[in-house]
Formats: C-alpha cells, sequence, structure tokens
C-alpha cells in the first residue's frame, strides 16, 4: 500500500533531503492552508505527514486543527533538537513521532512501511462496523434551552457583571476563555468560560503533567533524548520490533504504551497553581462556565449533554468505541459531573467515557430534570476542583 508523504514547512536544506531519500515522492507546503488544498486532491491513502519545527506556540493550534481534520494521519515532527519538555506539548497536540531532517532513507522506508501496516488494519477494522447516525436536537430540548438561557441571563446579568469586574482586577487578559471545542457530531465551535487563569497559563500545561488526576502512567519513551531520532521502524531481521536510533522497544511494549496514552484522555488538575484566587472561587461553585449559556443560545450545546471536549482530547476519541459519545447533546451540565462531583471529580477515564456513551443512548426530559436538580446541589463542594 502506497503512503502519501506530505512536508509542511520552508527549510530548503530539509526539503531537499527528503525529496532525495524519497525521490521525489514529497507534497511540499510552505503552510497548513496550502497543505488542506494539496491534500484534497489526493486518494484516500495512508497519509504522513511531516511538520517542521518552529515555534511551540505557534505550532501547536496548527498541529490541532491536522490532528482533527485528518485523524488517521501519522504526524512527526521534523527537529534537529526538542526540548524534553516541549515533548509532551507536541504529543497532547496530536505529534506520533519525530524524526531528524537528515533521517537516513533506510529508516524513513522502514517509517513508510510501519505506516501503511498500520493503516491497513485500521481500514479493514472498520469496514466491520456499520456507519453511525448523527444528533439531532429534539423540539423539547431546544425549546428548554431557549427558554432557561434566557431567564438566567436576566436573573444573573448583575452578578455576571461583579464576576466581570473583578476578573480584570485581579489579573491582567480578557474576561471571557474562548477555546475551540468539539461537541456533537465532532462539530467545532468556540467555547465561553470566565477566565480563571493567569493570561497564557494554557502553554504552561506542559509545566504541570505530573498534576494531571488522569495521569496515571507515564511511559518510559516520554523521556526522549534531544537528538534521537523517532520515526518507528520494523526491525528487518524481527516484525515484532519497533527501532529507532537509540532504542529498541518490542511491539507488546509499544501497543501497551499507546493503550496507556488513549486511556488517559482526559486532562484535570486539583488546586492548580495556573489559576488565579479568584479563579479558584469561580471554579469551585463552577460560577467560570456561565457565559456558556451563550453557547447555549447559539446552540452549539444544551443545558444538559455530554462535555464538549478540546481538540487534542477529542482526536483521542475517534474509534467505534467511544464515537457514540458525539452522537448526542454536548452540554453545560452532564451525567458525570453529578455522579461523583464531591470526591474531586475523580471518577476513571474510563467511568467518564462510559456514563456520556449512556447518557447520548438515554437521555430523556426526565433524566435532564434530575440532573439540573443535581447539579445545583453539587455547587458546594469541599474540593477545589
Amino acid at each position: 500500500m502506497n503512503v502519501i508523504v506530505v512536508y509542511i514547512g520552508s527549510n530548503d536544506k530539509f526539503i531537499s533531503h527528503f525529496r532525495e531519500i524519497l525521490s521525489g515522492n514529497v507534497i511540499v507546503c510552505q503552510n497548513i492552508n496550502e497543505f488542506s488544498s494539496e491534500v484534497n486532491k489526493q486518494e484516500a491513502l495512508p497519509l504522513m505527514i511531516l511538520f517542521e519545527k518552529g515555534n511551540l506556540q505557534s505550532d501547536i493550534p496548527k498541529i490541532e486543527q491536522i490532528s482533527y481534520e485528518h485523524p488517521l494521519a501519522y504526524l512527526v515532527l521534523v527537529a534537529r533538537k526538542i526540548d524534553k519538555q516541549e515533548i509532551l506539548a507536541y504529543q497532547a497536540a496530536g505529534i506520533k513521532d519525530t524524526a531528524h531532517p537528515e533521517v537516513s532513507k533506510t529508516r524513513m522506508q522502514n517509517g513508510l512501511e510501519f505506516v501503511a501496516r498500520n493503516q491497513a488494519l485500521i481500514a479493514d477494522a472498520r469496514l466491520e462496523h456499520e456507519p453511525l447516525g448523527t444528533y439531532k436536537i429534539p423540539l423539547w430540548k431546544r425549546f428548554f434551552d431557549i427558554v432557561f438561557s434566557l431567564v438566567a441571563i436576566i436573573i444573573l446579568s448583575p452578578f455576571l457583571i461583579i464576576i466581570a469586574l473583578i476578573i480584570v482586577i485581579e489579573s491582567p487578559g480578557p474576561i471571557i476563555y474562548k477555546s475551540k471545542r468539539v461537541g456533537s457530531n465532532y462539530e467545532i465551535f468556540d467555547f465561553f468560560k470566565f477566565r480563571s487563569m493567569y493570561k497564557d497559563a494554557d502553554k504552561r500545561l506542559k509545566e504541570f503533567m505530573n498534576l494531571n488526576q488522569y495521569q496515571d502512567v507515564e511511559p518510559d519513551y516520554y523521556n526522549y533524548s534531544e537528538d534521537t531520532i523517532h520515526i518507528p521502524v520494523i526491525d528487518i531481521n524481527s516484525a515484532d520490533c519497533f527501532v529507532s536510533d537509540d532504542d529498541v522497544i518490542s511491539e507488546e511494549e509499544f501497543l501497551r504504551d499507546k493503550n496507556i496514552k488513549r486511556q488517559n484522555n482526559f486532562v484535570k488538575y486539583e488546586n492548580d497553581p495556573r489559576i488565579t484566587k479568584m479563579g479558584r472561587f469561580i471554579r469551585k461553585y463552577s460560577i467560570d462556565e456561565l457565559p456558556q449559556i451563550i453557547n447555549i443560545l447559539k446552540g452549539d450545546m444544551s443545558i444538559v449533554g455530554n462535555r464538549p471536549l478540546p481538540l487534542y482530547e477529542a482526536e483521542q476519541l475517534t474509534s467505534d468505541q467511544y464515537i457514540d459519545r458525539f452522537m448526542g447533546p454536548a452540554g453545560l451540565t452532564g451525567l458525570w459531573q453529578v455522579e461523583k462531583r464531591g470526591d474531586s471529580g475523580k471518577l476513571s477515564p474510563e467511568e467518564r467515557k462510559q456514563l456520556d456513551i449512556y447518557y447520548a443512548k438515554h437521555f430523556s426530559f426526565w433524566m435532564d430534570l434530575k440532573i439540573v436538580f443535581k447539579t445545583f446541589t453539587a455547587f458546594i463542594q469541599k474540593e477545589n476542583v
């Protein structure tokens, strides 16, 4: 099976090397807009994307966009050196591996063989499943959302203005934090919250990975050395090993570590040091969520539903095993939020996913009323989550 190789970047020396070792079979794009245009012209073949490393802050949103639009693509970061801390942020955005810009032809070919074999297995597995339907909001639910939101805005307006003023006084930055989220039917929208963190706190995510409640295990292959070439390759002497320049890992270990990473999709911190004093208060009582009333009025989400996920989390849940959570309503509050909210929210990742799937399949008017009632009683909680 052929593999389409796309290089995104502008370093002439790097581009020349990859063209040479790939016998010219590489599509070169200067930016992601050009990339999208070129890829749409190609047949539906396995895709390897060589992304030239630039600035971390500007790279991450581009990689997240590519990962979401092409969830089966194999993203490789091209870099001479990379900081051990940076690799976590790149991985969270969707990078699968890294490659030295002077990677050998043999290793590159082995990497392409790995991608082709892996994509063939995924394609075969997908043929075994029936296509899934899409979610369409019931009339009763939309009516409830509009009425509830309008009443909430009228009643809470003075309170919301006070909260906004305090946020501005305590720390510089916007009052509303806007991020891209994935809701029903994998639709992306701008998700609104009161800003509860210091400005640019999201760019420091990698500094606090050890505080993640759901990061149960950190695989050894996260400890990258700066000069390692990380395209996984198949040892020509053994089909059961993956080899990089300074490491050999068995296929069993590789799949186990990959599975661990996929299981820990949800990112959540307890006593997060990035949060402002006012942020702790509004988070404790879920006040930071109130701007999502605007999202509800717009139709992006409902009062009750599954929480919309950041792009890098949603990308990890594209398998048929978990896709049903997106075939139901996205919401301000939901089933898992009221299950163990008073216990630091310490539901396991699998528990959260299964509750989301259950709600998507069984939601009803009476279930929504019950969840709304439980949400109000869950506002007062001892733990700072």
